[in-house]
């Protein structure tokens, strides 16, 4: 069955053909894909206001608007590409953000497969080729079954990060690492049995339904509705985007002497087809469809590796078996389980074969014959009978084998670490239930397998080295019993931030049984761990743990506020050491023309100051701004200049003018107050008393700074005006002090806070946006 393709990442369904694709919402869809859609329908928007009006004809009017928009929003890119601006504060710390989150979202998942790698923990003789092998177990990819409560936001969030995490990990792993086998060990998906299928029976049984809890009772209308084959084949595609897909990255061509390379993902967990006798045969028959039989034996490495489906296996001894036919549950897996020695067998011989360079299948001589006197006692097979060539097995299950209650699980395990054994003695204290598996059972979940059932197991198989589990989410090595032929037992941490460990993990395997053609192992007798029954050591194994993504989110909150700190800070020493300001100033009309600007002219009793010291001062500055301005060499007055005749020009109409001896008085020469020397009269002449005055337009930021009172600016004003006024009476000067200082530090609040606003906004959504293209990237 060919996979179908799908529009949107965790939809549950496709947008009816009957509906508009713009009013369509799927509540299950990505947090990202319904802002991609958004974004994409606004452009729409706008570019159908700026090219048609209501009659279908140009829309000129949307057009210039349009027009208007990109102009603006290129001076403000303009003015925020100079120099100071790029390399100021707020942007410094941005900088410092970029680093943390590629460090946190990306180079950290590289970093700590780069600790693991096969050269830093193996032990092999000089030479040796061996076959290197990882477990991933519980990858369990989050769907609306794991948080039922949570809103439409969060859930495809959720969904988003931790399948990044995944695939971060998992790219690193394929391409730093280049395992020549990857397995999985069980719980692919979290809602796997809940999802419906499109045949066979998938209603809870009578018997069954008080089973589920109340929570998921009520919500089962709605997964069955909402939530079908099809959705399970986009959680199936999803999976494949994530691991299959990926998997090419650690490369095609196989390590020295293996035969190639090999990703197996069959094996079930319970939230793949359920546990015991709530197993469904129909979601069980999808499983396999797709991923695999659930019992097989693979020969990798020289070792057998022998999976089975022990979520089924373990209706045999389930408490209903009494009570319901459960034999198409777990025959299937019982009849494996007889017959699982003598494939085992051949398996093996296929595999001496394939290295003789023999055909590996049997060839069978071709002749006619009649049936009656046909025999079938004698007909050839690759298995040898007991006695055989076996290689060192491994059995893979997903849930673990049992152990007594308290059976401690090792200093690895992260719930928890051992209990500390009292003064004198070095075993581990027995029981230690904190950091054991904890011996229990509820609705669709068993922690360990019944105690029949792993010991049936265990010789069933025969000659089984090592276990591997999964299930737990959490480390847990422990040597088995007697009775399990104390079989060694490692119970791998699953490989998402999601399952409740902090740090997630996956287990490496080191496997090198040099044999001859015959199958005999060339390798020392030795006691060690992962020896075979003669007593070789032919497997190493090593735990490598992932970046604790929780750890890493601790750390944003962290640096979040210490910029917060940082940038508050900084916004209010901007007017108390007269600090570059961050924030930009209004958008002033650039000056029409290089020379200056005149206003009407003025009456006598104007209120400018019309004494002989001060008027003949304020005249000599415009004429000296209008002389200067109208020669080629000066066109471009200082701004110290500019600035200076703004304040005068600004300040000295503004006290009242109190002296009287100054009104309408001439100078001793005669000529109106303010004349300058050999000025010629006219209408409009430059030296006129009643000329007019300048105006010069302040096109500067910082000049504007100070005539708002930002920072060190307002000041300036308060100096300028005291030279002009200095026949004031001290009760008047005292009332203006008292009122500048108040402008002030209003003027100073002003910036203090529009600084806070400006460079907290500029790096949150700076910040924000980074991580957001980093997690829509994957």
């Amino acid at each position: 069955m060919a996979r179908p393709a799908y529009k949107t990442y965790g939809s549950a369904t496709y947008a009816p053909a009957s509906h508009d694709a713009h009013d369509f919402h799927d509540p299950s869809a990505s947090i990202w894909d319904e802002i991609t859609a958004a974004a994409r329908n606004m452009v729409r928007r706008i570019w159908y206001y700026g090219s048609r009006n209501s009659n279908g004809n140009g829309n000129y009017h949307g057009r210039r608007t349009l027009w208007s928009l990109t102009v603006q929003g290129g001076h403000q890119l303009r003015r925020n590409l100079v120099r100071r601006r790029v390399l100021s504060f707020p942007h410094l710390l941005v900088a410092l953000w970029l680093l943390v989150l590629l460090w946190g979202e990306r180079w950290t998942f590289a970093s700590k497969v780069n600790h693991c790698d096969w050269d830093h923990w193996e032990d092999w003789p000089p030479g040796a080729t061996p076959h290197r092998l990882v477990f991933v177990a519980d990858p369990q990819l989050i769907d609306p079954h794991s948080y039922p409560g949570r809103p439409w936001p969060l859930n495809p969030l959720t969904m988003r990060i931790t399948d990044n995490y995944m695939r971060r990990s998992y790219i690193s792993v394929q391409k730093i690492l280049h395992p020549d086998t990857v397995m999985f060990l069980g719980d692919l998906f979290d809602g796997g049995r809940e999802w419906k299928t499109a045949h066979g029976d998938f209603e809870d049984p009578d018997w069954a339904k008080g089973h589920r809890p109340e929570d998921e009772r009520k919500l089962l209308k709605q997964w069955n509705r909402k939530y079908g084959e099809e959705y399970w084949l986009k959680e199936y595609a999803r999976f494949g985007r994530i691991f299959i897909n990926n998997w090419i990255k650690g490369g095609t061509d196989p390590a020295p002497f293996q035969r190639g390379r090999k990703l197996i993902a069959s094996l079930p967990g319970n939230h793949d087809l359920g546990f015991g006798a709530e197993v469904k045969l129909p979601v069980r028959h999808r499983f396999n469809a797709y991923f695999g039989e659930t019992n097989r034996v693979d020969v990798i490495g020289n070792h057998t590796f022998v999976s089975v489906d022990t979520v089924s296996l373990s209706a045999d001894t389930s408490k209903m078996k009494d009570q319901v036919d459960l034999r198409a549950i777990h025959e299937p897996v019982n009849d494996f389980l007889d017959e699982v020695q003598e494939t085992k067998r051949r398996a093996v011989q296929k595999e001496l074969r394939f290295w003789r360079g023999e055909v590996e299948e049997l060839a069978l001589e071709h002749k006619v014959e009649e049936l009656d006197d046909a025999d079938f006692s004698q007909l050839p097979t690759l298995d040898p009978g007991e006695g055989g060539t076996d290689f060192p097995t491994i059995l893979l299950t997903h849930v673990p084998l049992y152990r007594d209650p308290g059976t401690p699980c090792g200093p690895n395990r992260e719930h928890w670490p051992p209990a500390k054994p009292p003064q004198g003695q070095t075993d581990p204290v027995v029981p230690d239930h904190r950091n054991a598996i904890s011996v229990s059972a509820g609705y669709q979940y068993q922690n360990v397998l019944s105690d029949e059932d792993s010991i049936k197991l265990v010789e069933s198989i025969g000659n089984v080295v090592h276990v591997f589990s999964g299930d737990d989410h959490d480390y847990c090595e422990v040597v088995h019993t007697p009775q399990k032929q104390s079989v060694r037992e490692i119970t791998v941490k699953s490989f998402s931030m999601a399952m409740g460990v902090p740090t997630p993990g996956f287990q490496m395997v080191s496997l090198y049984n040099p044999i001859d053609s015959q199958g005999n192992s060339l390798l020392p007798s030795s006691t060690a761990s992962g020896s075979s029954s003669s007593g070789r050591a032919t497997m190493q194994t090593h735990l490598c743990l992932l970046p604790n993504q929780l750890s890493m989110f601790l750390t944003y909150a962290v640096l979040g506020v210490i910029s917060i700190v940082l940038l508050v800070a900084r916004a209010f020493l901007v007017p108390i050491l007269a600090l570059q300001p961050f924030a930009l100033g209004p958008v002033h009309a650039a000056p029409s023309a290089v020379l200056p600007v005149f206003k009407a002219k003025a009456d006598d009793g104007d209120g400018y100051g019309d004494g002989e010291g001060s008027f003949d001062k304020d005249a000599s500055m415009s004429s000296y701004s209008a002389t200067s301005a109208s020669l080629p060499s000066a066109r471009f007055a200082s701004t110290r200049t500019r600035a200076h005749s703004l304040t005068q020009g600004r300040n000295s109409g503004t006290p009242p003018n109190n002296n009287a001896n100054n009104s309408n008085t001439q100078n001793k020469s005669g000529k109106q107050p303010g004349a300058a020397a050999g000025g010629g009269g006219g209408k409009w002449g430059w030296a006129q008393s009643r000329g007019p005055r300048i105006q010069i337009r302040r096109d500067d930021y910082y000049s504007d700074e100070k005539s708002r009172g930002y920072g060190y600016g307002y000041s300036y004003g308060y100096d300028s005006w005291r030279s002009s006024t200095s026949s004031w009476s001290s009760p008047s000067m005292a009332r203006y002090r008292g009122g500048a200082r108040g402008r002030g530090r209003r003027a100073a609040l002003s910036v203090v806070f529009e600084e806070m606003w400006t460079s907290c906004w500029r790096v949150a959504w700076m910040v924000v946006g980074f991580y957001a293209w980093l997690t829509w990237r994957g």
